[in-house]
């Protein structure tokens, strides 16, 4: 529907990233460039892909994590395999990771994989994990704030959270929350705003032929697509303040809205 009203680019939010291909064939045969936001369109001759930095993600979880526990027992939950961004988190983490494992610093004792990144998925996983190690478990190393959350249910089953430090991605409301409340150690914050505002100027830029900057090459099965990474930042609670509540992306009454009042730190003035 969209080819049909005379378009010049097209930006795609593909929920899976295996199923789009035809979608670009269709727009190239119309000579409508295709750009891909935030998940990339396997099997494509995809024009442009714009997301924030995907193995950065895995890294920057990977190397935190080994900053607070640089010797243990880790479990690591991702998502589902299927998904390419979670493939590329764990492509990021294992960048980090894979020497402390080959020298014996770190010992894997669970690898997950959490179909549809679902909590609940996340927490029957843990729940077997847990089980199998007998509790002894040093950190947690998941991908994003929904199967940390899982985990996290998993550990209060326990009365094992906030005593084992745990990763995320998203910097969602209830992982702010479980951040403040000692819970959850970390999340990768993402401004979606900063994203939307790249992807419509990159689609301008396109639709217009001016001269296209990428900074990053992503492999989506046929080609390196030519790509727009955009920073991302490690959120705990050290700096929740200046990061996603001084953005505006959470308010602080909600981030602080299970501390009791003496205990949160002041609010920032507008």
């Amino acid at each position: 529907n969209m080819l049909t009203k005379g378009i010049d680019v097209l930006i795609c939010l593909p929920v899976n990233s295996k199923v789009l291909a035809p979608a670009v064939e269709a727009a190239h045969r119309d000579g409508v460039k295709v750009i891909a936001y935030d998940r990339i369109i396997e099997d494509s001759d995809l024009d442009y892909y714009i997301t924030f930095d995907m193995l950065g993600v895995g890294k920057l979880q990977a190397q935190y994590l080994l900053n607070i526990v640089p010797k243990g027992r880790y479990y690591l939950l991702a998502g589902p395999k299927e998904d390419n961004n979670a493939r590329l988190f764990r492509q990021g983490q294992m960048m980090i990771m894979q020497s402390k494992i080959d020298s014996g610093d770190v010992k894997v004792v669970g690898d997950q994989w959490a179909g549809g990144w679902l909590p609940e998925n996340a927490m029957k996983l843990t729940e077997n994990v847990l089980t199998a190690t007998n509790n002894q478990i040093d950190a947690i190393l998941a991908s994003n704030d929904s199967t940390a959350q899982g985990a996290i249910q998993a550990l209060k089953e326990q009365g094992l959270a906030g005593r084992i430090p745990i990763t995320g991605q998203d910097a969602d409301l209830a992982t702010c929350q479980a951040i403040v409340a000692g819970e959850q150690t970390m999340s990768v914050y993402k401004p979606l705003p900063k994203l939307a505002a790249a992807a419509i100027q990159l689609a301008f830029d396109v639709a217009t032929g001016k001269q296209i900057t990428t900074n990053a090459t992503y492999p989506n099965g046929k080609k390196d697509v030519p790509s727009i990474n955009l920073d991302i930042i490690a959120v705990d609670k050290s700096n929740i303040l200046q990061t996603v509540i001084a953005d505006g992306f959470h308010r602080y009454e909600d981030v602080y809205k299970n501390v009791p009042e003496a205990m949160r730190p002041p609010k920032p003035s507008n």
